[in-house]
């Protein structure tokens, strides 16, 4: 019986070691070249193995041919691809790669989670290395895309080996698969793993924007390549903008502008809200904009805390009372801003009462100047001759008439003249 029948029962076989407790076995079927794997990968598929089964055999080959296919730091002296080791030229290992590559992609099977995501991900990391063909290059982005929510970040973050691109990573790389992976049928897809898609692309926004070379519409393109609702929190994609514009600070007023308007300032957390309210990297609007939205979020709570202890009195406070309850630091701050309402409420009322009092003094002040008017017998029309009322000797009878100054003067000259003492006397 041949090794090929062999490896075929072992996997079909319910009596016969898997071809993974029989890893020595294993060893040795990857010295044999990549014909002998292909068709030995053809029967087994034709016993009809299961397709996760038969990508743990690809898996796990390819792995031993390349160990930057897999996930571990092998330190196997037994790696068959050396460049120190090997009497190959550099250029012939190129090309023996090359081949292998595209040989693994053709014999990967159709199913969409037969293969590891992040084992894709190292075969296409290779495959961009090594220059395969174009249509092997489509066909590992298109199978990512399928599961890039399984995806890793530092298995996401591909070195850029092509000479007309300026950055280290290979961004427009990244913008494809997720593009892809958002224009997938609702029904491949679910809300979580866009969920998970989106907090990736926040990460790995926040490590390439250290990248010098990296451009604005690159950045703008990736971040926006994932729609708003995606994203619970934009925390994080915060913290990847705020990394952009201290890693360039040569960004126009305009560019900044709208590099803030991807964020949502209704979906910071209130320690994003505050660093945002005191970064000097940000444009003043967008700062305007954070604090006007913590304003509204305040009010709100202050809202439905009153809502919530009015529900507490109401005969039934379940229709009323709201589902959740503030936590201590929300507690704590709505506090703090009523006690700020009721200071300004309490300085407005001493400024009242101080206008008022101010009034009154004037109103007192008016009225003591019209009784000493009265008590003078004069009028308090000083800028023309008034009407005054005089006394004619002791008969008792009044006289009104139209006085000049001149004739003021004249009468109380006569009156300091006739002192009122030698009247009585006479």
């Amino acid at each position: 019986m041949t090794k090929n029948q062999d490896l075929q029962e072992s996997v079909t076989l319910p009596g016969k070691p898997s071809p993974f407790a029989a890893e020595c076995w294993f060893d040795d079927a990857c010295i044999l070249d990549m014909d002998y794997f292909v068709k030995t990968l053809a029967g087994i598929k034709a016993k009809g193995v299961r397709p996760d089964l038969i990508g743990s055999i690809i898996t796990h080959y390819a792995s031993k041919w390349l160990p930057d296919l897999s996930g571990e730091a092998l330190s196997d002296q037994r790696s068959l691809i050396s460049l120190q080791s090997s009497p190959e030229s550099v250029t012939a290992l190129w090309m023996r790669k090359r081949f292998f590559v595209e040989t693994l992609v053709g014999v990967l099977p159709p199913e969409k989670d037969s293969i590891p995501c992040n084992f894709l991900l190292r075969l296409l990391r290779t495959a961009n290395m090594v220059g395969v063909e174009p249509t092997y290059r489509a066909e590992l982005e298109k199978r990512i895309s399928w599961q890039l929510d399984q995806a890793l970040l530092k298995e996401l973050m591909i070195p850029s080996f092509s000479h007309t691109c300026g950055t280290l990573l290979d961004v427009e790389l990244v913008i494809r698969l997720v593009k892809r992976f958002v224009n997938l049928d609702e029904t491949a897809k679910s809300g979580a793993a866009m969920v998970k898609v989106a907090k990736l692309v926040d990460c790995y926004l926040a490590e390439a924007a250290m990248d010098a070379y990296l451009s604005l519409n690159e950045f703008a393109a990736l971040a926006g390549a994932v729609p708003s609702h995606a994203r619970a929190m934009d925390d994080g994609l915060y913290r990847a903008i705020d990394t952009y514009l201290k890693a360039h600070p040569g960004v126009s007023k305009q560019d900044r502008k709208s590099l803030c308007r991807l964020i949502d300032c209704r979906k910071l957390s209130p320690e994003a809200s505050l660093h945002a309210a005191q970064n000097e990297r940000l444009p003043v609007r967008a700062v305007i904009q954070v604090l006007f939205s913590e304003q509204n979020k305040l009010h709100r709570h202050i809202d439905w805390s009153g809502s919530f202890s009015a529900s507490t009195r109401s005969p039934n406070p379940f229709l009323d009372a709201p589902s959740w309850s503030l936590s201590k630091r929300e507690m704590n701050a709505m506090q703090m801003e009523i006690r700020k309402l009721k200071e300004e409420v309490l300085r407005l009322q001493s400024q009242c009462s101080s206008m008022q009092v101010q009034a009154e003094r004037k109103e007192k002040k008016k009225a003591g100047i019209f009784k000493w008017s009265r008590n003078l017998g004069i009028m308090p029309s000083f800028r023309s001759a008034g009407v005054v009322k005089i006394n004619e000797g002791g008969d008792g009878n009044v006289e009104y008439g139209k006085q000049t100054p001149m004739d003021m003067k004249t009468r109380l000259v006569r009156a300091r003249a006739t002192p009122k003492w030698r009247n009585s006397l006479s």
